[in-house]
């Protein structure tokens, strides 16, 4: 039914309906069928509507007085018992609609009508995000940062409870529901045109793979943020053609990789992600023996980096069943507690010069590190932490190198939906070597400095209206037209072009001489002043002309545009 409340009001308050009526239906047929007499003694019979009048007021216990006349006794007697039978038609009616106000299905309805007022109602742009926790609650808050809404569905009432008692700022509307149900999706807005995304990080890959399908039949154009773990699961959601697929063990492994081979490219990427500076030290990962403590998927996928680059390493797992064999060296996996004393000088953490502990207890993984450390004081230590709430606890304890698979997928769904052409960029130069990294570095931090900001521009009539004129009328305009300073046109800004997107060509680290199009997508690296020059130009008729010509008028000719 089109409208469930109301149906749930119709069908549970039919009964408390039915008895009121009927209450009301004998009291007034007996009104008027008994004989009354006027103030003169003469008959008479009281009319429906007397009778419905008298009745209405005397049953909800208001009491007017006799009307229209003083009754007969006879009256009073059936007024007695009208009374008694219409007053409890009443207070079961009352007790029904009390009873209806409580039931669970009815205030799901209820929230449930108004969810689907705010998802018509919301005209910006929205992401989907399903299931709330730590990360998606962190992901929402950097999407209201950048103006975008967020539509949450949560089938568990009390994470449900959690989000409306966060009280974010503007609202976000919430469905209690399945989020892998295809009606739960609709009804959240996916077929919406302004639905720009959706995101579902849950630790069940099998579920992931299932919303991922769902999601693309019912909007092939909305941008999907699928967590998986496993290769063949990242597999079947490319196959499904899902844009950003965040594997965080395989991030954390690609990261180790940079450091190990270009740690400059890391950097890079710790600046994108806003989790470091320019100005930070070089992530260094010594080559030699490495200890990794946990044969799961984490442990695995580093394992596949450490040999690519010919590094030793041995495996430590407490539980067999566990293990899952792929293509590892068997005969360095020793099946013992990774925290225990012997087994570690066993397997020669002396001579090792790193300890990986990628366990899912970041209790064990502390107290691992905390025994390598103190049989190896020298030797490098590199956690998996598992819970956000936690970092402080891990900060204190004086560990080299911190990954958070849970800041990880955070900081890749965040970039991947707000800032598409960062993602674009990070996805690119992590083929690059550490010499084109270190260049780059360099040239950021000398150019502007220890922190750019990122900023992205869209040349169409909407972002960038002045500029986008212009390219359409076919009149030339470089590149460098975003570098003019319009406090003086012969300085130029702190800024760098990092990325064009253009159809589906990729200019990386664009010259300044480059001609522009209409429709170009660019990725800039300035600070906050360049920022303001290169939004005024684009949007701004006058500083525009300023920025191409280097004239300033107080009217701007239309023959600028012919």
């Amino acid at each position: 039914m089109k409208n469930s409340s109301l149906f749930i009001i119709l069908y549970r308050m039919r009964v408390p309906f039915l008895v009121i009526i009927i209450a009301y239906t004998i009291a007034i047929t007996g009104l008027v069928l008994i004989e009354g007499k006027d103030p003169s003694g003469n008959p008479y019979q009281m009319s429906i509507f007397d009778a419905f009048y008298f009745v209405s007021y005397t049953a909800t216990t208001i009491g007017f007085g006799e009307t229209p006349y003083e009754f007969t006794y006879a009256q009073r007697i059936w007024v007695s018992f009208s009374i008694y039978i219409t007053v409890i038609g009443w207070f079961y009616g009352i007790g029904s609609l009390v009873r209806l106000l409580q039931d669970k299905l009815f205030l799901q309805e209820i929230e449930k009508s108004r969810f689907k007022r705010q998802i018509k109602n919301l005209k910006q742009k929205f992401i989907i995000i399903l299931g709330y926790n730590q990360i998606t609650s962190e992901i929402i808050k950097r999407a209201i940062a950048q103006d975008i809404r967020t539509v949450v569905i949560e089938k568990g009432v009390i994470k449900g409870n959690e989000l409306l008692l966060e009280n974010f700022t503007p609202t976000v509307p919430l469905l209690m529901s399945n989020a892998h149900s295809s009606k739960s999706l609709e009804e959240a807005g996916i077929k919406k045109t302004n639905c720009k995304g959706l995101v579902a990080l849950f630790e069940d890959d099998s579920l992931n793979l299932r919303i991922a399908l769902t999601s693309k039949l019912l909007n092939k154009n909305v941008k999907l943020v699928i967590k998986s773990t496993t290769e063949n699961h990242t597999e079947n959601l490319k196959d499904l053609d899902v844009e950003i697929v965040a594997n965080p063990f395989s991030i954390i492994a690609k990261e180790i990789n940079m450091a190990l081979t270009a740690p400059n490219l890391l950097k890079l990427e710790k600046w994108l992600f806003k989790v470091d500076t320019l100005n930070s030290s070089l992530p260094l990962f010594p080559k030699g023996k490495y200890i990794i403590c946990g044969f799961g998927r984490m442990g695995q996928s580093v394992y596949d980096k450490l040999k690519t680059n010919n590094i030793e390493a041995h495996f430590i797992e407490i539980e067999k069943k566990n293990v899952e064999f792929k293509n590892t060296d068997f005969t360095k996996l020793t099946y013992a507690n990774a925290d225990d004393k012997d087994t570690l000088l066993e397997i020669g953490v002396t001579n090792a010069v790193a300890i990986i502990a990628a366990t899912n207890n970041d209790t064990t993984n502390l107290s691992i590190l905390a025994t390598a450390k103190k049989l190896n004081p020298k030797i490098m230590t590199i956690v998996r932490e598992n819970e956000m709430e936690d970092f402080s606890i891990f900060k204190s304890a004086n560990i080299d190198h911190i990954f958070m698979p849970a800041k990880i997928l955070i900081n890749k769904t965040t970039n991947a939906l707000i800032n598409p052409l960062s993602d674009l960029f990070s996805r690119i130069i992590s083929e690059k070597d550490e010499m084109w990294a270190a260049k780059l570095v360099r040239r950021l931090f000398e150019t502007i400095d220890e922190n750019p900001l990122l900023f992205e521009i869209e040349l169409d009539f909407e972002k960038a209206p002045e500029v986008a004129r212009y390219l359409k009328i076919k009149k030339e305009i470089e590149l460098k037209i975003f570098r003019v300073s319009l406090h003086n046109k012969e300085q130029k800004n702190n800024v760098v072009p990092l990325l064009i997107l253009r159809d589906k060509e990729e200019i990386l680290l664009p010259l300044w001489d480059t001609k522009l199009q209409f429709d170009d997508k660019i990725l800039f690296a300035c600070d906050e002043h360049a920022k303001n020059d290169i939004e005024y130009i684009s949007q701004n008729i006058y500083e525009f002309y300023y920025a191409l010509t280097g004239k300033e008028k107080r009217t701007i000719f239309k023959g600028l545009f012919k």
